[in-house]
């Protein structure tokens, strides 16, 4: 199951009289994901048959609500950074934000369900890097060797997504 709350879509309704429905001018907004979830956590947050993937446009729950959530909950992870946070800088404090908290393994890695499909290719690459950068600084910091920092990079770039979607 995934889900993505905290968006005011079509904010802007000159763009939405112009091209439609989910046409941008999707605005972040505030989400209590702690409160909101307990509901759905109880029932289902210790039961790891439920993979339950959440995805926020706004970056400053990741470190406060997201990530202690995810560390907790086996059934509970992380999507990929994604929409404000789609770009090198987006990716790199997501992972900062998330990963001292919920690891690597409360994630699933990069996927992507984008419409604009020519630019899959590129936005996997940038994730793949982005990750790689961030796991060659903890391997500089001696955190990890560079056996495991390459066994992590396959499972950020592939085996996440896998064993989150059940592929």
């Amino acid at each position: 199951m995934r889900i993505h709350p905290g968006s005011f879509r079509d904010h802007n309704p000159t763009v939405f009289a112009a091209f439609g429905k989910d046409k941008g001018a999707d605005i972040p907004s505030s989400t209590d994901y702690v409160h909101a979830l307990k509901p759905l956590l109880d029932a289902f947050g210790n039961d790891t048959r439920l993979t339950l993937i959440l995805f926020t446009l706004d970056e400053t729950t990741c470190s406060r609500e997201l990530a202690p959530l995810a560390g907790h909950y086996p059934a509970l992870k992380l999507g990929p950074a994604w929409w404000f946070f789609d770009s090198p800088e987006g990716m790199r404090r997501f992972r900062e934000a998330t990963t001292e908290t919920a690891g690597f393994y409360n994630t699933v890695g990069f996927n992507d369900d984008t419409r604009a499909y020519l630019s899959i290719p590129a936005r996997h690459d940038v994730a793949r890097r982005v990750d790689s950068a961030y796991l060659g600084r903890l391997v500089a910091d001696h955190r990890f060797d560079e056996e495991e920092a390459q066994r992590i990079a396959a499972d950020l770039a592939n085996g996440l997504a896998r064993r989150a979607y059940h592929l």
